[in-house]
């Protein structure tokens, strides 16, 4: 019989106590490595040692500020030739694509190499935050852990994304939007085995980290008043311009990438040559050096004057992009919540300028613009949305954001077809799923599948017999198995019309003989994935339906052809009501000319 599926198991109380623990070490972690940039960063910049996590801007190198970034480069070029490849990048399409392709299994070395690469880019002025790096770092010890110790690779998949949200989650005090970034992102599927470990991950490591920092918003804005019908509609179509943006800024940073690819000198190299590009920026504008996330928070509290956001936006795009394109070690987030929000900051101080009807906050302009960037960049939407809120704990700002970040996500997914996320796995062969649906085949019944019109066979019968019967042609000896059942046990087993018609098999031998294993069934209320599974795992291409009363009695036969004409009426229903669109379009534009 099928095995029937279940929604929850014991494994899955064993893997929510690893997704524990995985939250504890990665709540760790991330004050670990915060600490680690904020010691390079001291000393890299200011010629002291202390762990305290600083922005370089206030440095006084000089011209010498130029070489920090370069130093910094040929140390994680060196890195990455001599300890892993792996290091390069902005970590999370580099964990999307071990899940994909490789089970999970991320090296362990990564363990280490990307947190110190990471920490070493970022101390000595790289544009990035630190989140990527930590996302990437817990994302390698769940796979770690999940290598260890008994697993199966869909369980190692679900530690990996415990370990990776878990890190979000003790950066930002954002456990719900670390929670949904591991859905969009990494898990590729919504379901409750992955989301409990997940989800208790990510509360353990939020928890730690409410000890250890505290429990305030990481970007803490005054408040915000509830927006009126215009400036709702301002912000949405803010949202759309910044979906725009997130598809331009996603081709230019891997339109920057290929040219590197065209450089005649080995790899190794390139993070330095982009460390200069940081270099030079710092030294014109040293807000765009680190992880800026004080940056954030002056734009989301419109601290920075027209000017200062315009220079912000756009000397931070180009360090930014230019460094990621190099190869070094960084992330996406921080900087892209950077450029995002100094764009809508822009955008708003302008309109509530031009247009004061509006009633614009040129502070929720600057809040929708920096979530709908990475919304439409990323098309993590939901995360972006929550991420935001979660990160400042402004309610009122929930509107705006959902407004904007669809009109992103909607902008970004008519125009672009991979994301800044999956473009480079994607160029490596690797296909990324975009859309989570419940499969079909899970909402279609055995019953409404099968076939009814069965002949069984006898076990005492005679294989002449039933050979001069298929050779009549009737309906009913067209199929290509056939039940076998014994007087007073029911079905015994199953038959083919290959087997029967075999020219090894002796005329006068029994159907009863020809029966090699027992009965493969299931119940009229199966699921036809149930089916499909079965099939798989018993290898064979038919299985029997029997009654939901356990009664064993015999009610039909599905086969694999029934489950693919399933989806062909899938796809022909959902054909005709495309058709049906259209015509009906068309119909109503020849009206209205």
């Amino acid at each position: 019989m099928a095995r029937r599926s279940q929604l929850l198991d014991r494994r899955t109380l064993w893997i929510s106590v690893l997704g524990i623990a995985l939250g504890i070490v990665s709540a760790f972690v991330a004050y670990a490595l915060t600490a680690l940039i904020g010691l390079i960063t001291n000393v890299a910049f200011y010629g002291h040692i202390s762990s305290a996590l600083v922005s370089p801007a206030n440095n006084r190198l000089g011209l010498w500020v130029i070489a920090v970034p370069v130093i910094g480069g040929l140390i994680v070029g060196a890195m990455a030739r001599w300890g892993s490849k792996a290091i390069r990048g902005h970590g999370i399409p580099e964990a999307m694509e071990q899940i994909l392709r490789n089970e999970s299994r991320i090296p362990p070395r990564i363990t280490w190499l990307k947190p110190v690469s990471s920490a070493i880019v970022i101390g000595t002025g790289g544009p990035f935050g630190a989140e990527g790096p930590i996302i990437a770092t817990g994302g390698a010890l769940g796979s770690l852990l999940g290598q260890f110790i008994r697993v199966t690779a869909d369980e190692r998949k679900i530690l990996l994304a415990a370990g990776a949200a878990a890190g979000m989650a003790a950066i930002f005090a954002a456990p719900i939007s670390a929670v949904l970034l591991a859905i969009e992102l990494l898990l590729f599927e919504r379901r409750a085995r992955s989301l409990i470990p997940v989800s208790l991950a990510v509360v353990t490591a939020t928890s730690i980290r409410y000890g250890l920092v505290g429990k305030e918003a990481f970007f803490a804005m005054s408040p915000i008043a509830i927006p009126g019908i215009a400036a709702l509609a301002t912000y949405t179509l803010l949202g759309a311009l910044l979906g725009v943006a997130g598809v331009a800024i996603t081709k230019l940073t891997y339109g920057i990438e290929d040219l590197f690819e065209k450089l005649p000198i080995h790899w190794m190299w390139w993070p330095a040559l982009g460390g200069l590009v940081v270099g030079v920026v710092g030294y014109i504008e040293p807000q765009t050096l680190g992880v800026g996330y004080d940056n954030i928070a002056a734009v989301l509290n419109g601290h920075l004057a027209l000017g200062a956001l315009i220079a912000l936006c756009l000397l931070k795009l180009l360090s930014w992009s230019v460094a990621l394109g190099s190869g070094t070690s960084g992330g996406t987030l921080a900087p892209l919540f950077t450029i995002g929000g100094a764009l809508g900051g822009v955008i708003g101080l302008m309109l509530s300028g031009w247009f004061p009807w509006l009633d614009l906050d040129p502070r929720i302009a600057a809040l929708v613009g920096m979530a709908a960037l990475f919304a439409g960049a990323s098309r993590a939407f939901l995360a972006s949305v929550v991420f935001a809120f979660e990160t400042t704990l402004q309610p009122h700002g929930l509107l705006p954001l959902l407004g904007g970040c669809t009109a992103a996500y909607l902008v970004s997914g008519l125009l672009m077809r991979n994301t800044i996320m999956s473009e480079k796995i994607i160029r490596r062969g690797v296909r990324v799923p975009s859309d989570y649906s419940v499969d079909y085949l899970d909402r279609v019944t055995v019953g409404e599948l099968c076939s009814r019109h069965v002949v069984t066979l006898v076990d005492t019968q005679l294989v002449s017999d039933v050979r001069e019967w298929l050779d009549e042609g009737s309906a009913e000896a067209l199929h290509q198995g056939f039940p076998v059942r014994k007087t007073g046990q029911g079905v015994i087993g199953m038959v083919t019309r290959k087997d029967l018609l075999n020219s090894h098999i002796p005329p006068d031998s029994c159907i009863g003989d020809l029966v090699r294993r027992a009965p493969l069934t299931v119940q009229e209320n199966h699921s036809a994935r149930e089916a499909a599974d079965h099939m798989v795992e018993a290898d064979v291409g038919r299985l029997i339906v029997v009654a939901n009363d356990n009664s064993g009695d015999v009610v039909g036969i599905v086969t694999r052809g029934d489950l693919l004409a399933a989806h062909s009426q899938r796809l022909k229903e959902a054909r005709q009501v495309a058709r049906h669109l259209s015509t009906s379009f068309h119909s109503r534009t020849d009206i209205a000319s």
